[in-house]
């Protein structure tokens, strides 16, 4: 027996050291060495080392002996009463994939502090197949909406390519990601791209990671956006779509021209002039719609999340206007 994860996009070009750190803290060092040596831990079926960059895509493999059984488990057991909220999250199923609206504040995979995750519950979405579905992509912990889960192992390698692919819509395979959010400010001109580079950066003092525009070494990140509404030039309600994959773009492009997320509070959008009228000061940013095209002889897929409770009662409480499409 083994245990197989494959590489998403948020993870591309990482170190293999640095993968395992993210998805298995518990994972001490000295035995991934030690595995990886012996070759018991692979990527894409051949022997890796921890310098190693993995590419999305690519399957992760390690035997269960290899210590991951051993990994800290969750505080809190699932139960049937978990599998049947989260089956509640379904918007789309199919016999490749099945997209669910992440609710605002539940993590994806598990970490420091982190009791419970997504990760934790695949099992309760196997429906009539016997393999729990593997994750492709994640979502930041406070960013609700969207997310797709592959149903298989081909399935899931085909999904974290096209999520790798960025999003060239001249392409003809390209994955399509909407977001909305809810801004400080509003930007001029009301409808444009947001072309700088990103990189990752640890503060000074500690070990958490941060992104940061570098124009000298960052990798190309570019976001389309438009002014849906706005509110005397306090607030706007944007519509953001990632044109690459990069690791919080969309909060940093934001925060990059003087229009940060409402209730970022890593990244300059922590304190809103709006509290007063009933604006929550956590993340608004929303994954609205994802459109997916036809793999494994399947149909192109095209799915909208509705908005999270806090960003309806702060849109109400601005009088912003919410689409129905």
């Amino acid at each position: 027996m083994s245990v197989e994860q494959t590489v998403s996009e948020d993870d591309n070009d990482i170190r293999l050291d640095r993968w395992f750190k993210r998805h298995h803290p518990g994972f001490p060092h000295a035995l991934l060495e030690k595995q990886l040596r012996k070759g018991l831990i692979k990527v894409d079926g051949k022997k890796a080392k921890t310098s190693d960059r993995v590419q999305a895509g690519q399957v992760v493999r390690c035997p269960e002996v290899s210590g991951l059984a051993d990994m800290p488990k969750p505080k809190r057991k699932v139960n049937e009463q978990d599998f049947a909220e989260v089956r509640k999250w379904v918007l789309y199923k199919d016999d490749n994939v099945i997209v669910i609206n992440k609710p605002y504040g539940f993590a994806v995979q598990g970490g420091t502090k982190i009791t419970r995750c997504l990760d934790d519950l695949l099992d309760g979405l196997t429906f009539e197949l016997s393999g729990r579905p593997k994750l492709v992509h994640r979502l930041d912990r406070d960013t609700s909406g969207v997310l797709v889960l592959a149903r298989s192992a081909k399935s899931a390698a085909q999904l974290a390519k096209l999520f790798a692919g960025g999003g060239d819509r001249s392409a003809k395979h390209t994955i399509e990601k909407t977001y909305w959010a809810l801004v400080n400010g509003s930007p001029l001109p009301p409808v444009g791209y947001v072309d700088l580079p990103l990189n990752k950066a640890t503060k000074e003092g500690g070990d958490r990671e941060q992104v940061v525009v570098d124009e000298d070494e960052g990798k190309y990140a570019r976001t389309e956006y438009r002014v849906i509404d706005s509110l005397v030039r306090k607030f706007a309600f944007m519509e953001l779509k990632p044109l690459t994959g990069r690791m919080h773009q969309l909060r940093v492009h934001m925060a990059a021209i003087d229009c940060p997320i409402v209730g970022d509070h890593k990244y300059g959008g922590g304190t809103t002039d709006g509290e007063a009228i009933g604006v929550e000061n956590i993340l608004h940013l929303h994954a609205r719609r994802i459109v997916i095209p036809a793999i494994g002889g399947g149909k192109k897929i095209d799915v909208s999340a509705p908005l999270p409770p806090h960003m309806v009662n702060s849109f109400r409480a601005l009088g912003l206007d919410i689409p129905k499409k």
